[in-house]
């Protein structure tokens, strides 16, 4: 499980005051988040403590259509996922939402990163006779997240107790038979953004743009170490002992949001602009033009051009039905999927 290549998924959820088509809603989340995840995907429903679910591999488009979407009925409470393909650690078992039944009721959980200490979690577990049926981190999660629910009077109070206990990087949704609830590590290593539609409905998600896609509006970041709770209530923030200042990874802003997305309330695309601008002052070429590679280098490519002066041009054509070549498995995987996607002016 260590030597894998390690997940930046897509995490996904929604809370509303009434039944409704709450799958729906998810997919076009998860529609939106494809670019974070292109392996695996999958969509779990809450109606009045009732839990449904679907997974599968492949594309979110593949795995779900209107039928399937309607299979899993309306609810006011729902959550998904889109996986980062992996090497090894495959199978239907690994994706997620992680649906549980416990004795003090359901819970189904999305997890959006690694963590370091998640075999020595395991293996407690494990020596006093629990059975795993993944290989993620996850699943470790959610068994700590259990093990504590079973002596406190909240879920949001057992998610509070083991926060200190995971040690890298989650940014996860958890779903309840009443309740829907976010938490980011201390570092918030991975975004996750809440948001909220004119109908009253509450959106958690990884990223500002598929609060969009699902028509709603960014309200504010969860906060490193954060544990936010939606119920009937309505939003209710609980910050831990182990919040801190942030360290976002930079792969986020350089490569792989949204470049329409803000996180940690800075717009993507502006700070790809001003990453090239650096680059420029830093690394001036005698060149006639300034060429992005697409997508995520084209806005870095711009910044570039506008500071250096030197124009700005288009030099590939992308392949629009090709997904993201870097999150493949394999490295001949990546290779073929340039070769198909990009092609030189």
């Amino acid at each position: 499980m260590t030597n894998n290549i390690h997940e930046e998924c897509g995490v996904f959820g929604i809370y509303s005051d009434r039944t409704a088509n709450v799958a729906g809603t998810v997919y076009l989340g998860l529609y939106a988040l494809q670019h974070r995840g292109q392996e695996a995907c999958g969509i779990a429903v809450c109606d009045d403590g009732v839990f449904s679910s679907k997974k599968g591999e492949g594309l979110v488009s593949e795995v779900f259509d209107e039928n399937t979407i309607k299979s899993l009925g309306e609810g006011n409470i729902a959550v998904g996922h889109v996986r980062y393909s992996t090497t090894g650690g495959g199978g239907l078992n690994n994706i997620q939402p992680l649906t549980i039944r416990h004795i003090k009721g359901n819970l189904a959980l999305a997890h959006n990163g690694n963590l370091v200490n998640a075999e020595e979690l395991r293996r407690g577990f494990e020596l006093s006779g629990a059975i795993f049926h993944s290989t993620s981190d996850t699943e470790a999660i959610a068994y700590e997240i259990v093990s504590e629910r079973l002596k406190s009077s909240s879920t949001e109070e057992a998610v509070s107790k083991i926060m200190s206990k995971l040690k890298g990087a989650y940014s996860c949704v958890l779903m309840t038979a009443t309740k829907l609830i976010a938490f980011r590590d201390p570092n918030g290593f991975r975004p996750l953004v809440m948001g909220k539609r004119n109908d009253g409905a509450y959106i958690i998600a990884s990223e500002s743009g598929a609060i969009k896609a699902a028509g709603g509006e960014l309200v504010r970041d969860i906060m490193p170490g954060e544990i936010a709770v939606i119920d009937k209530s309505g939003v209710r923030s609980i910050r831990t002992n182990t919040c801190g200042k942030g360290s976002l990874c930079v792969f986020e802003y350089i490569y792989f949001a949204r470049p329409d997305s803000v996180i940690d309330g800075a717009s993507v695309h502006h700070a790809r602009l001003r990453a090239g601008q650096y680059l420029a002052k830093d690394s001036a070429a005698a060149a006639d033009v300034v060429i992005g590679v697409p997508d995520s280098g084209l806005d870095a490519a711009m910044g570039y051009a506008k500071e250096s002066g030197i124009p700005y041009g288009i030099g590939f054509v992308k392949n629009k039905y090709i997904g993201r070549s870097f999150i493949l498995p394999e490295q001949h995987s990546r290779e073929d999927a340039v070769n198909i996607k990009l092609s030189v002016i």
